[in-house]
């Protein structure tokens, strides 16, 4: 297969078989009306200005503090310090070069639990890396290995969904940490991989040995804190995301204004250059959300989670954790409508419920692949995105497989 016709398949298929879908409906089975279906494309070029003015201000911001960062030489020490990591496994990225620093950043505040942050560092880190690509159009390997361990970031903080779980009512809304931990951590793992394959990277150097010995630490660690913390974990996890956050920036500025630096200038150069940033992604961010839109509303999506809880049938008695797989079909596309099917399930079957704990665990674990392929490289112009969405989709399987695996050892 050709990599770098996945995406244009992919955005052109979508769009193809939910418009013959949706005909089908409105046309001979007489269950969908047509008005509806139209109604889908024009609210998903609204939904696409609603999702820039949301990012925008923060993108300003955080372009703004990753400005200061850099004048002030943050940006040139933390690249010295994962610089061994990087080098093996972005290669192409040369020595104490800036988006080393810029991935650091994305990757620490997706840990955190801060996207509002990692997404404005997530287009710095590919701009950053963007000059060191050879072509204007076309994905580098580091950009593309970036984008795949950042679609698959472990996150430690799930605030968002222990809160959901809270909000429906849930026994213990924070039973699913520690399994959505491992998922994700899974799904960065075999992101990672399979992108190594491809790209031929030696993964039994001492720095990635080093790395995942870390991260096996990390997450034992955060299991002996969830233990201890138990009902008292989210709400100790949302106090340590803010006071990060909150630190952060301060420290920043502080540590600028000590070395007599222009904070002001410098964070409004930043900031400007954000605004750029969010223009020049309207376009690929309207082109993915349309598609979106078409295929989950034709119902073709109903139509292949039918057909996989029948095929499963076949072979399993039991198939409850069918009824969480929208989930996990949808979330590669959209984070949103992800969620929508997330609250779903919890309504039908429970927030407590196998599926509830399944679905809670697929939503939590990857991120929205597809848009985060739309913004991030739309940010630097790249249509040619070769591997990325293959990478990408693989990570996401394996956290679709994990999270049912998962769910079943710790809730079965």
């Amino acid at each position: 297969m050709e990599f770098e016709c996945m995406i244009n398949k992919i955005w052109g298929g979508m769009i193809v078989l939910g418009i013959i879908s949706a005909l089908i409906r409105c046309l001979v089975t007489d269950d969908m009306q047509i008005d509806a279906f139209l109604q889908e494309f024009f609210s998903s070029a609204d939904l696409s200005v609603k999702v820039i003015i949301g990012l925008l201000g923060m993108t300003c911001l955080w372009m703004g503090i990753a400005s200061i960062m850099e004048s002030a030489g943050l940006t040139a020490k933390l690249a010295r310090v994962l610089e061994p990591l990087f080098r093996v496994i972005m290669p192409d990225i040369p020595k104490g070069h800036p988006a080393i620093g810029s991935i650091t950043m994305n990757m620490s505040a997706n840990m955190l639990g801060l996207d509002n942050a990692a997404t404005p560092f997530g287009i710095r880190a590919m701009k950053d890396m963007q000059t060191l690509n050879g072509s204007s159009d076309t994905a580098s390997n580091s950009q593309i290995m970036f984008l795949v361990i950042n679609t698959s970031a472990i996150t430690i903080f799930p605030v968002s969904i222990i809160m959901y779980r809270t909000q429906f009512g849930s026994a213990s809304p924070t039973d699913v940490f520690l399994p959505l931990l491992l998922t994700s951590a899974v799904s960065t793992t075999v992101g990672f991989l399979v992108t190594a394959l491809i790209q031929k990277i030696n993964i039994f150097k001492v720095p990635v040995l080093a790395a995942f010995v870390f991260l096996a630490g990390l997450i034992a660690g955060l299991a002996v804190w969830a233990v201890r913390a138990g009902e008292n974990l989210a709400s100790q996890a949302t106090v340590f995301s803010d006071v990060c956050m909150v630190g952060f920036v301060g420290a920043v500025t502080a540590y600028a204004m000590f070395l007599k630096k222009n904070v002001f200038e410098d964070f409004v150069k930043g900031a400007r250059q954000g605004f750029g940033i969010c223009i020049d992604i309207l376009p690929y961010l309207v082109a993915m959300l349309f598609a979106i839109a078409v295929f989950r509303s034709s119902g073709l999506l109903e139509l292949i989670t039918g057909g996989l809880k029948w095929l499963f049938g076949l072979f399993l008695s039991d198939t409850a954790f069918t009824d969480a797989l929208p989930v996990g079909l949808v979330r590669p596309l959209s984070g949103s409508g992800a969620r929508a099917m997330l609250l779903d399930v919890f309504k039908n079957y429970g927030p407590d419920s196998l599926q509830g704990h399944i679905a809670s665990i697929m939503q939590g674990s990857t991120e929205t692949t597809l848009y985060v392929i739309a913004v991030y490289f739309g940010s630097v112009g790249i249509t040619r995105v070769r591997h990325a969405v293959f990478c990408g989709l693989m990570a996401d399987l394996a956290s679709v497989i994990a999270a049912v695996v998962i769910g079943y050892m710790f809730f079965g």
